[in-house]
């Protein structure tokens, strides 16, 4: 994704992998062959890989520079975790793409994570000395407060998810002191602020740009694949409460339907960026022209 403007917010991307991912049978439980062939057939090619019958998603890290602070939304996978295939991401590239972008770890005045799946914290912690340290040591990191304490409780029951993500990505942080757990009006300054979007996690959230009466939407995993956007019920195999999160992302998607308000999903591979248009009960996803 190129850099883009929302009035004075300038939002990159680093990317920590991309290409083929899952097949769409295995990623929605709810799916339909024959519709999702119709609708893959409509859309931008770099979409679906044929040759593998797999969907083409992003891990991305969003980097969003205001007048005032130097932000990361959602920090992908990290190193060190010993995640399992497919999960076992290389990480010279997101730290590759981190240094392109100019910055030390010390730069990032915040961090916000839309949710605290593994592949949306993992960049949060960093192994010193057998230990789980925060990353970015100046920055400050936004958690949703019930979607910390859900995480907790359920690493405290064994439950996968959150496996070990929450005690090497989350725990650490609030420990050392540099978290802030934050409820659902949660709002940085007139310029960064969360909308709450549950059902893919506990307490999902999307996070709102606003600058010179522009607004860009950073949508986390309420949309993992354009797919969902024609069929905004199928939700995945990762959501906590699939029924939630499928009325949570229709009611997104029907607020910001024919507005000009951009979309950022971290899932959405190059362009990513697009906007969103009502086609009845479904939605249409358009690609912005760079």
């Amino acid at each position: 994704m190129r850099e883009i403007r929302v009035g004075e917010v300038g939002i990159a991307s680093i990317v920590e992998r991309d290409g083929p991912w899952r097949t769409p049978e295995v990623m929605f439980p709810a799916y339909d062959p024959e519709i999702g062939r119709r609708h893959l057939t409509e859309m931008e090619p770099f979409l679906f890989d044929p040759a593998s019958g797999r969907m083409v998603l992003t891990f991305q890290t969003f980097v969003v520079r205001t007048p005032r602070h130097t932000i990361l939304i959602d920090t992908c996978t990290g190193e060190d975790k010993g995640y399992a295939a497919p999960f076992d991401f290389p990480k010279a590239p997101w730290l590759d793409g981190f240094r392109a972008q100019g910055l030390a770890f010390a730069d990032i005045d915040y961090v916000f994570c839309t949710h605290l799946h593994l592949d949306h914290c993992g960049w949060n912690t960093r192994l010193v000395n057998g230990r789980w340290v925060p990353t970015f040591p100046n920055a400050k990191y936004i958690f949703h407060q019930r979607e910390y304490a859900a995480w907790e409780a359920a690493t405290g029951r064994g439950e996968t998810p959150p496996g070990a993500a929450w005690r090497m990505n989350c725990e650490p942080v609030v420990a050392a002191g540099q978290a802030l757990l934050v409820d659902d009006d949660f709002a940085l300054d007139d310029t960064v602020s969360i909308t709450p979007t549950p059902g893919h996690s506990p307490c999902h959230c999307c996070v709102n740009i606003r600058s010179g009466g522009e607004r860009a939407v950073i949508t986390g995993d309420l949309i993992h694949h354009v797919l969902q956007c024609r069929e905004p019920d199928w939700s995945t195999i990762f959501c906590w409460d699939p029924a939630l999160a499928a009325r949570s992302r229709r009611r997104f998607l029907g607020e910001v339907a024919d507005t000009a308000t951009l979309l950022l999903p971290v899932h959405f591979p190059a362009p990513t960026a697009g906007r969103v248009a009502a086609d009845g009960d479904r939605f249409r996803y358009r690609f912005r022209a760079d």
